[in-house]
């Protein structure tokens, strides 16, 4: 069996990288671009289906696996490609868009390391953060706010919902979004805006009906909207020390049922309460690597109240490259050429934006962050993160479809604009 090459030296690397990147999102075109400015190299994308607005790039092979999501299929699809490359004596990196694949190579980490090299959290740290209930756990061991919460055992059949205590309306979410990308029912979101008891026993009884065994989180909800939230992208080196943190001020979010969460309209705004928060989790983990996290301002005590962690460059991970960072040569020259990380300094001359500037007029609530926003539009600062000049014809147009939808989505989904 061929295994991956060792002692690869920093001048064999353009030469013999080959990216392999699961999943097709925001951030799976991030990595092209991440890969290919470092390295000028093309990288392999697979999925489970054709996304037109990222499979028509020059910069990438995307390749349509059926069910490649699924556990059994995506080990077989990956041990194949591994022998195949390796025999030729590419050096594999393996990175993943997703939580569910995250997990799935993290489990498997040690048995596609024989042809991978891998940037993906181990298992022990990944299962860890991405239960819920114990990231809630540790944000009270080092004092870093939450929401008020609650855990529903969606794989007791007998329980019933408890929202003693609470006030309408709450936040509901699965505690596994790895596990929860398999569930199959009616109404099914990313998160639920909980309006009535009657409403949060229907998604309960729905839940407990799919496949999903996890645990449903219940929470407060914070007052505010969109412009209320954070995000804050980072890297940790083997000490879980920062090597970069870049924070960012969300203007305005998807609301999309599927995508609810996922920011359209980011600035760049250093927090230190926010960022020290950020620092002792992953010092206090162990984590290793990068990964993101969200937080949403309170304005009824000025605290930061985070959400959650993703262990893995999350959907708007462009915002990193856009502040000066590239995250994919740091990740490989760490794993390849295990060299120790530098400590970088995000650029704070961009704004991140999926959206036309339409959407953000009419759905943005009147304000300095608006402006701001609008502002940048004007001055050629905000830029699409799927928009690339160098790209293909076919990638630019599928881009700019994908651009344009966004008005027609958000009159749809939010038809009366973000609340303040």
């Amino acid at each position: 069996m061929a295994t991956r090459p060792d002692n690869v030296t920093p001048e064999q690397l353009p030469r013999l990288l080959q990216p392999v990147i699961l999943g097709a999102d925001y951030s799976a075109y991030a990595y092209v671009r991440a890969f290919w400015e470092a390295y000028e190299a093309r990288s392999l994308i697979y999925a489970s289906f054709d996304v037109k607005s990222i499979s028509r790039t020059r910069f990438a092979e995307y390749r349509v696996v059926d069910g490649i999501d699924r556990e059994e299929v995506l080990l077989a699809t990956l041990e194949a490609l591994g022998e195949e490359l390796c025999a030729s004596g590419r050096v594999c990196f393996l990175v993943t868009c997703g939580d569910f694949y995250a997990r799935i190579v993290s489990q498997h980490k040690p048995e596609l390391e024989r042809w991978f090299y891998t940037p993906v959290v181990d298992f022990d740290v990944l299962d860890f953060v991405t239960q819920k209930e114990n990231f809630y756990r540790v944000c009270d061991q080092i004092d870093m706010p939450y929401p008020k919460t609650r855990y529903l055992d969606c794989a007791d059949l007998a329980a019933q919902v408890d929202d003693e205590g609470f006030r309408y309306p709450l936040v509901a979410k699965p505690s596994n979004s790895a596990a929860y990308h398999y569930a199959e029912f009616p109404g099914k979101k990313k998160v639920f805006i909980v309006r009535t008891p009657e409403e949060l026993r229907r998604i309960y009884a729905a839940l407990r009906a799919s496949c999903y065994d996890e645990s449903l989180i219940v929470q407060e909800f914070v007052p505010g909207g969109d412009s209320h939230m954070y995000a804050v992208y980072a890297y940790a080196d083997g000490d879980s020390d920062p090597v970069f943190m870049v924070c960012g001020h969300v203007g305005l979010e998807d609301h999309h049922p599927e995508a609810i969460g996922n920011a359209v309209a980011i600035v760049p705004e250093h927090n230190d309460e926010v960022c020290a928060a950020v620092a002792r989790f992953m010092k206090k983990v162990g984590y290793h690597g990068m990964g993101c996290f969200d937080a949403k301002y309170d304005e009824r005590d000025g605290s930061f109240r985070f959400l959650e962690m993703n262990t893995r460059p999350g959907r708007s991970s462009w915002l990193v490259l856009l502040a000066g960072i590239n995250y994919a040569r740091m990740q490989v020259e760490e794993v390849v050429l295990g060299r120790r990380p530098a400590p970088a300094r995000p650029a704070d001359d961009w704004v991140y934006v999926a959206v036309p500037r339409r959407v953000i007029a009419r759905c943005m609530p009147a304000g300095a962050l608006r402006d701001r926003i609008l502002a940048a539009y004007a001055n050629g600062s905000a830029r699409f993160a799927l928009g690339w000049d160098a790209d293909s014809i076919s990638q630019r147009l599928w881009a700019r479809v994908n651009y344009l939808h966004q008005v027609s989505k958000f009159k749809r989904y939010l038809p009366e604009g973000d609340r303040p």
